[in-house]
């Protein structure tokens, strides 16, 4: 991009008058995400009362102003955990998308700017891709994400030997695959937050959801004698389904049910035309991690970018910080109906 070209792009605060251009861009761009859609902007406000501070560049054409790049941006504020401005909440991905490498340092620019003025802790940009941020990288996770075939037998033996013999176990257990309510799924995802020591989101989140996406949503369970036993919330974008958000209860386990959950539901998006299973995100190491590697999957590292501003060092919002250690034992022994009352006031600032 010449110097002059660069004078014609402007940046500013994302209004819903940009949603279908917005929208637009992201749906046809290769280096965006499912996180990065419009409706992200309207779900995070209503549902926790995050302050939008979204981003979009353009520049100006004979045909009027041309859309070149979007930064989704949250700022979450809470006193037990931190100030931040976020790209995004709730998301495993963020950060710019944009047209050039000009456009980019544009936005993350802006992003810096906007950051120094509310005065917050730090300034934090969760890219999928490796990119050449003016902020600092700290690459604690990983996705998993891998091609999907029509064919069931094929997705089957892509899966290692130890794991697969697993999801053939699973098909003999008498499981069903169904579609779900919110209530069924929200009911298995709070047993599995509360027994991992995690608050619970709030339900109105998931159908703020619903709402947004809906066609772009999959909802799912799995039954065993009629019995919802665990239930996965997936998010499409282009070619690609992501299982999101996943709740099980005790009897689970027992049936290998998740097991057969996600492969059943790998089968079933190839079979809609999708090309790719992204796993999601797991901290490196992690039994999650892990799990997801015995399906063949090989990890690749997120690049989580960030700008200090009132802070002095990098945020440690891990489960595995000693300092969270007995509210997390505290939180596995509540009862549900507490863990689902008190869980989303604190959940809305763990995103």
């Amino acid at each position: 991009m010449m110097a002059e070209e660069i004078q014609t792009v402007t940046v500013n605060r994302a209004t819903d008058a940009d949603f279908e251009a917005w929208d637009c861009y992201v749906k046809s761009h290769q280096d965006s995400t499912f996180c990065h859609r419009f409706g992200w902007q309207t779900v995070l406000c209503n549902a926790f009362d995050h302050r939008n501070h979204s981003l979009i560049a353009t520049r100006e054409t004979e045909q009027g102003p041309k859309v070149v790049g979007v930064l989704p941006l949250f700022e979450v504020k809470s006193r037990l955990f931190a100030h931040a401005l976020i790209s995004s909440p709730f998301c495993v991905y963020g950060g710019a998308v944009a047209d050039d490498h000009n456009v980019h340092i544009l936005l993350e620019k802006s992003a810096i700017d906007l950051a120094e003025q509310l005065r917050v802790d730090y300034l934090e940009l969760r890219y999928k891709q490796k990119t050449k941020s003016l902020l600092t990288e700290q690459s604690k996770h990983a996705t998993f994400i891998t091609e999907i075939v029509p064919e069931p037998e094929k997705n089957l033996q892509k899966i290692r030997k130890k794991q697969r013999a697993v999801v053939r176990h699973s098909l003999k257990n008498g499981l069903s695959l169904s579609s779900a309510t919110i209530d069924q799924f929200y009911r298995l995802l709070s047993i599995n937050f509360r027994d991992h020591g995690t608050p619970v989101m709030t339900k109105r989140y998931f159908y703020e959801l619903v709402d947004a996406f809906s066609a772009d949503i999959d909802l799912l369970t799995v039954e065993h004698d009629r019995k919802p036993i665990t239930s996965v919330l997936s998010f499409i974008h282009q070619q690609q389904i992501l299982p999101y958000y996943a709740g099980s209860d005790a009897e689970c386990k027992q049936y290998k049910a998740m097991d057969f959950m996600y492969y059943q539901l790998m089968n079933r998006a190839a079979g809609k035309g999708l090309t790719e299973f992204d796993f999601g995100r797991s901290k490196n190491d992690s039994g999650a991690f892990r799990y997801k590697k015995n399906w063949g999957i090989t990890p690749q590292p997120l690049h989580y970018c960030y700008h200090l501003v009132e802070a002095t060092e990098l945020p440690n919002l891990s489960p595995n910080n000693p300092k969270y250690q007995f509210f997390i034992k505290l939180w596995k022994r509540l009862p549900l109906g507490i863990s689902q009352c008190f869980g989303p006031y604190l959940a809305k600032s763990l995103g």
